[in-house]
Order: structure tokens, then C-alpha cells, then sequence
């Protein structure tokens, strides 16, 4: 069981119903052929398997958290792709640990403030070594914390840009 200082979010379960009706640029969701490597699925944190439906949507997943947290992101707010299964899944396994972190790979933690607006970040190549690389992960999300202003961290993948879960002031 890995313990973590910090918890990923999947994305809700209310607003996964919501993007499998129409996403946040206002699209109806097709399935979407998965890769063969397995796309990184928002709605349980873990990458697709071969058999499974999925779909990819559009999410706004800053301008989500400022409605919820009455928040105004501004220029900040933005729409990008990210995929989710097509039906209703499990969502995440509460012990899985940090999820995409793959060894080797690149990532940016994002931070914003509780009026939602970026207040920097960090880019981060995890170690070759899997538990060194969740380690790693963890303490940069313990440095974004650190600052007081830090409300929420966006961790993305930097080859795409793309959102793969947020992070919470615990």
C-alpha cells in the first residue's frame, strides 16, 4: 500500500455523467479507437486497456473547480482533450498511489491560488526507478504546497500539455 502526503483527483462522478452528454465545449463524445499503450483515463487514473470503450472529451477542469469554489480563473481558464470510458467505470483504486507516473516521464505541476490564477510551477523528469519516481511526484507536490497561496496543483503530462489530475490543499 503506498501512503501519500497528498491525493490525486479523478474527475467526479456528477461531472463524468455530464461530459458523457456533451463535454465542456458543448460536443456530443464519440467512442475513441484506443492506443495501443493505453490512453491515460481521467475518470479512474489509470491508463486503457485494449477492450475497453472510451471516449475523448473536451474538459475544463479550472473553470469546474472555480464554479465549485465561487472563484473567477479568468484568462486562466481553459478547455483541453482528455479521455474517460464511454460507460460508467470503478473509478480510481484508493491504494494505486500517484497515478501516470511513468518512469522517465515529464511533468508539469501547475499551481493555482484560491482565486484561481497560476502562481507558477515546476517541471519534473521522474526518475527511471518506479518508486523513486512516485516519490518524486509526491515531493513536488509537497514544494507546490508549501507556499500558502497553493489552493490546487494541475499535474499535466508536458509532451502534450496534458491535464491528467489535480491536487487539492489537503
Amino acid at each position: 500500500m503506498t501512503t501519500l502526503t497528498h491525493h490525486p483527483a479523478a474527475i467526479a462522478p456528477h461531472v463524468l455523467r455530464e461530459l458523457r452528454d456533451r463535454d465542456d465545449a458543448g460536443v456530443v463524445p464519440r467512442p475513441y479507437a484506443p492506443d495501443p499503450a493505453g490512453a491515460p483515463l481521467r475518470c479512474c487514473l489509470r491508463r486503457s486497456r485494449a477492450d475497453e470503450e472510451i471516449s475523448l472529451v473536451s474538459y475544463a477542469p479550472l473553470r469546474r473547480w472555480a464554479a465549485e469554489t465561487g472563484c473567477d480563473p479568468g484568462a486562466y481558464d481553459e478547455t483541453g482533450p482528455v479521455f474517460i470510458h464511454t460507460g460508467r467505470c470503478a473509478g480510481p483504486d484508493p491504494v494505486a498511489g500517484h497515478p501516470f507516473a511513468e518512469t522517465g516521464a515529464l511533468r508539469a505541476f501547475r499551481r493555482y491560488s484560491g482565486e484561481g490564477h497560476i502562481t507558477g510551477g515546476a517541471m519534473v523528469r521522474l526518475p527511471d526507478d518506479p518508486a523513486e519516481a512516485r516519490a518524486a511526484v509526491d515531493e513536488a507536490l509537497r514544494t507546490a504546497f508549501a507556499s500558502p497561496e497553493v489552493a490546487l496543483v494541475h499535474v499535466r503530462a508536458v509532451e502534450y500539455g496534458c491535464f491528467l489530475y489535480e491536487v487539492r490543499r489537503p
